[in-house]
């Protein structure tokens, strides 16, 4: 199956309401979600049944795709809990897939419902084409592969099993384990990375202690816990990997199969969500535009909370200069400070109705995201804020994180759904 001609899907997270409105309305061609004990992610997941309805009615009004996880590894006591899952799936939802990872959901799904069309999740570690041929011959119609593989080996795996369909990450976090499957935090706080509670046990911060001829590390909030240390002729590799980008590699990705480009991140904010989604939109656009890549879509990802940059294991094993020594981000350029709520309020076609989410001034300086537009990429506007109305109609000098309704004087002309920034010093 050559899909080499066809543009590769933008595939979005959307991990509650709020998340699944800014993926669809900030380039979105799908979107993958969950509902609470079912998938990955389940304790930041707010769906309910009712509001994943209303949430699938949205996707489908918007002409986009949905694709339900279902990827989590399950124990005997939550079978029957899946099975009345798939009867809600089939009788109420219908999505066009389903994501599912463990091999006897993927036969409790068969069985109660039959018409699904299935994804194997990036979960099922599928790292070799015999794997992904195993796969298709059980019906499954797509592989989201592991952020793992390489570049060469994507394209041997396309090559042997051209009519499977394989789906990569492009952005976001890696994990210290093969695709999320890690013990490190059930280990060491009880909460288990498979049921989308990961404490990120890897990114905490330790000391190296030595004794004779071995090595332990000691964690801060642990003194006294001594956890040895092991390593290979390759070195140690335990601690906090920078964030995977492939957005230069998109065209690299189309070319050896790829036909859906996904974006990490369900538990992630809608600024960086709407970030992201934009940048490789446009990334997207341009590619199938025959355009060159444009450096500023990397330079936008820059004005969002990273760890710093690299292509994953595209062209190889990760080097140590691409892990980081600590938990830190890299310095952020942009901080978010707003949404915009509602457009021409009072009656002033240059006041907005603002959600407030950090602290701004009557007189700064910020810039306002905005959604891509139809046919063209949507250019962010640069703005001074001319006044602040409370709710009360008092003028404020100042507008504070969580004010729900805070009136913004600005310029005419601006969508609502876009996101303030200001630029920090």
């Amino acid at each position: 199956m050559d899909k080499r001609n066809d543009a590769p899907e933008l595939l979005l997270p959307a991990g509650d309401a709020e998340k699944l409105e800014f993926a669809l309305k900030y380039g979105a061609d799908a979107v993958y979600m969950g509902t609470g004990p079912f998938s990955m992610r389940s304790r930041f997941n707010n769906f309910t049944e009712e509001s994943f309805l209303e949430g699938a009615r949205k996707v489908r009004e918007s002409g986009k795709k949905l694709y339900v996880t279902v990827n989590i590894h399950v124990r005997n006591n939550k079978i029957d809990a899946f099975k009345k899952h798939f009867e809600f799936l089939r009788d109420k939802v219908k999505p066009d897939a389903l994501i599912i990872a463990d091999t006897g959901l993927i036969q409790l799904a068969r069985e109660v419902y039959p018409d699904a069309v299935l994804h194997l999740s990036v979960q099922a570690n599928a790292l070799n084409y015999k794997a992904v041929e195993f796969w298709r011959d059980q019906g499954v119609a797509r592989v989201i592969l592991p952020r793992e593989l390489m570049l060469d080996e994507i394209a041997e795996i396309h090559a042997k099993v051209p009519d499977m369909e394989l789906e990569a990450f492009v952005h976001g976090a890696i994990c210290v384990a093969y695709s999320g499957r890690c013990l490190l935090s059930a280990y060491m706080t009880g909460r288990d990375a498979n049921q989308g509670i990961c404490a990120h046990s890897c990114r905490w911060k330790y000391k190296v202690r030595s004794g004779s001829d071995e090595f332990f590390l000691e964690e801060e909030k642990r003194p006294g816990e001594f956890m040895p240390i092991e390593e290979d002729e390759h070195g140690t590799y335990i601690m906090n990997s920078r964030d995977n980008c492939l957005i230069e590699y998109l065209n690299k990705l189309r070319e050896v199969g790829i036909c859906s480009f996904k974006i990490e991140g369900r538990n992630k904010t809608i600024y960086y969500l709407s970030v992201v989604a934009k940048a490789y939109r446009k990334a997207i656009d341009d590619m199938m535009a025959g355009l060159e890549f444009d450096p500023a879509g990397l330079d936008e990802l820059n004005r969002i909370a990273n760890r710093g940059y690299i292509p994953g294991f595209m062209k190889g094993f990760p080097g140590s200069g691409n892990v980081k020594l600590d938990a830190q981000s890299e310095d952020q350029v942009c901080k978010f400070i707003g949404v915009i709520r509602e457009v021409g309020s009072k009656g002033d076609d240059d006041l907005y109705r603002i959600e407030v989410r950090n602290r701004v001034e009557v007189g700064d300086e910020i810039e306002v995201v905005v959604p891509p537009a139809k046919g063209a990429d949507g250019e962010n506007v640069k703005v001074k804020i001319g006044e602040m109305i409370s709710l009360n109609d008092e003028k404020v000098d100042a507008a504070h994180g969580g004010d729900k309704d805070v009136y913004f004087r600005l310029e005419k002309g601006l969508p609502e759904g876009g996101l303030l920034r200001i630029y920090m010093s």
